[in-house]
């Protein structure tokens, strides 16, 4: 008898209850991407294009899974998984954008010589991890969870192998996703090697502590923060996205734009508000500066962009920015950290549907300007003119202008700023800045499609049913969002996760 099965007898190890409710919609994006890829073997080359309408279909199923699971308060792994209503936001909204994603594709790829199959694997692969991400509950979760997402994004990046710039986008962020993976690794076991645990409850509790402040601990934090500052292409680490999103295929751009980026965020929250939160007088005033720049740098650099999709790598790091700013708010009460933990979830979700609804235009302009320079716009109000009004709404939403959600989004994170105080009042200030310079280059766009002159005679333009119908959800959805704020706003109950 070995000795595992001797102190199995003894009672001594015992198999962990699984609560298969909890984890059905991994079970089925994972058994949707297993059953892509054996497919994907028995089609022939014409038929490749059906392995998405499976991926779709694999992927509402999961949807509908995790809508099952709202209200719920759900523990599996031995409380290393957790399913709250934290959690179930962010599985929606990232099997939502799955969907979208899935739908950008089929056109985009059947039209290419790309391996299709291979990809939608890829893609839900990836989309496993985001799921994962936000019910992870100790580093080794989280860690694995973040490495899903990113591993099969590498090759997702590369799929144009013809391209020079695909290849050099791949290896680019191979290269300095690994970097980050080892410092923020790092971190991670000298977190555990100072306070013996990796759950993010026990970490906070070692943290609170009288050691908690030692030099160790405090270089900890700082490695993870950077580990994951990588991932959501914050400064001083974001030179590794434009090249990357221009190198793309433009759905994987909008996946690394929007999913990528917010499962990062999903991973980021947990880790400082809750197991990093007693020391959060320590890594505030670095977000501070992250935030700062990281906007600042995000937007003055996209003033001079002339290619649409690299444009929007750095509207995606300034972005990125503006919700770092919240991170900066923590550690004064804790009605301010719940309102600044809540004003990102907010702004995660607006800037998703933002942003892919103008990826979505972006995927349709492709197929008739594959260099998607700004000049190519030129004319777009006269040969499609409703989907040059959506590139517009799109647009003057990221701007933050009204009446937009993009309004909202900026308006509360303004808001916990203002009543933070201080450095808030700061960033407050610096964020209306940055807003303004925005409207340089997203009217740089508007003005191409309404008011510059085309030299050829004028003619249609046709878009896929799948680009309109993303593009009219999304825009209804950014107005609906504006008259009724209240529609998202009532989801940050999640930040009970904050204080508890």
């Amino acid at each position: 008898m070995t000795s595992v099965a001797i102190l199995a007898q003894a009672g001594q190890i015992r198999n962990p209850a699984i609560d298969y409710h909890a984890i059905a919609p991994e079970m089925i994006l994972a058994g949707t991407a297993f059953a892509v890829l054996v497919l994907d073997l028995f089609l022939r080359r014409h038929r490749k294009w059906l392995a998405m309408p499976l991926a779709f279909a694999g992927t509402l199923a999961a949807l509908l899974a995790t809508l099952t699971l709202i209200g719920s308060e759900r523990a599996t792994f031995g409380g290393t998984y957790v399913v709250d209503n934290y959690a179930v936001l962010f599985k929606i909204f990232f099997l939502g954008s799955a969907l979208v994603v899935l739908l950008l594709s089929l056109r985009y790829f059947q039209d290419g010589r790309f391996y299709q199959g291979e990809y939608y694997f890829l893609l839900l692969c990836s989309f496993l991890g985001t799921l994962t991400m936000p019910s992870s509950r100790d580093f080794l979760m989280l860690f694995i969870s973040l490495e899903l997402v990113s591993a099969p994004a590498f090759l997702m990046a590369g799929l144009r192998k013809s391209d020079p710039r695909s290849n050099e986008a791949a290896l680019k962020f191979f290269l300095i996703s690994v970097l980050s993976t080892a410092i923020m690794l790092y971190g991670m076991s000298l977190i555990y090697g100072a306070t013996g645990s990796i759950s993010l409850e026990g970490v906070a509790r070692a943290l609170a502590g009288p050691d908690g402040s030692s030099n160790l601990t405090l270089a900890a934090i700082l490695l993870v923060v950077a580990g994951f500052a990588f991932k959501v292409s914050a400064f001083p680490f974001q030179f590794w996205a434009p090249d990357t999103y221009e190198g793309s295929p433009v759905p994987v751009a909008a996946f690394l734009s929007v999913s990528s980026k917010a499962a990062g965020f999903a991973g980021l929250l947990q880790i400082m508000f809750v197991a990093f939160a007693p020391q959060a007088d320590f890594w505030a005033p670095i977000f501070a500066v992250f935030c700062l720049f990281t906007m600042t740098i995000g937007n003055l650099v996209a003033l001079q962009q002339r290619q649409v999709v690299r444009l929007f790598a750095y509207s995606s790091i300034a972005q990125a920015g503006y919700i770092l700013l919240p991170f900066a708010l923590a550690g004064l009460t804790p009605d301010v950290d719940r309102d600044a933990f809540s004003a990102v979830m907010l702004y995660i979700l607006i800037y998703g549907v933002m942003n892919l609804g103008a990826f979505a235009v972006i995927v349709g302009m492709s197929r008739e300007s594959p260099g998607l320079l700004v000049s190519d716009f030129a004319g777009l109000g006269q040969r499609a003119p409703a989907l040059a009004a959506a590139m517009t709404l799109f647009l003057v939403s990221l701007a933050g202008v009204p009446p937009t959600a993009g309004f909202w989004a900026k308006f509360f994170i303004f808001s916990a700023a203002i009543s933070r105080g201080g450095i808030g009042t700061v960033l407050a200030i610096a964020m209306v800045v940055n807003s303004v310079i925005s409207l340089g280059y997203y009217f740089s766009i508007v003005r191409a499609m309404w008011l510059e002159p085309i030299t050829e005679p004028v003619r249609p333009l046709r878009f896929s049913p799948a680009i309109v119908g993303v593009a009219v959800v999304a825009g209804a959805a950014i107005f609906a969002v504006f008259f009724y704020p209240d529609l998202f706003a009532q989801f940050p109950p999640v930040s009970t996760l904050v204080g508890q």
